[in-house]
């Protein structure tokens, strides 16, 4: 019987951090739409922390977090988040987005020394 009940709450605590993890991603694209950046980032941060275990998830989180740090004009940085993404998650649908997200800053002048792009890896 104990057994059992732990096995419940085990599958329980993982469903309820799932739904967390969802509902702060959520709340992030949302805030990012209404052009609320500050609280885009609150909300990664709290997905960030809700998927740690679930490692698939940040480049996603990175790639939100960097459109917002272009948003408020952190060129440097936004392109500093691209390129964790480029470098940790190299074959990920984020890696491409990244990189056309640094080729457009460069083009437009926002990219300065800042810039150094990493080669796709096969």
């Amino acid at each position: 019987m104990r057994i059992v009940l732990m096995a419940v709450l085990v599958v329980g605590l993982v469903g309820c951090s799932r739904y967390s993890l969802d509902s702060n991603l959520n709340d992030a694209y949302k805030a990012y739409d209404r052009d609320d950046c500050a609280a885009a980032i609150l909300a990664l941060s709290k997905a960030e922390r809700s998927s740690r275990t679930r490692r698939y998830v940040q480049p996603e989180i990175s790639m939100l977090r960097g459109q917002c740090l272009e948003r408020q004009a952190l060129y440097v940085d936004a392109i500093q988040t691209y390129q964790f993404i480029l470098s940790q998650y190299p074959a990920s649908e984020y890696a491409y987005r990244a990189r056309a997200r640094i080729d457009t800053l460069s083009q437009l002048g926002h990219a300065g020394a800042a810039v150094k792009v990493m080669p796709a890896k096969p």
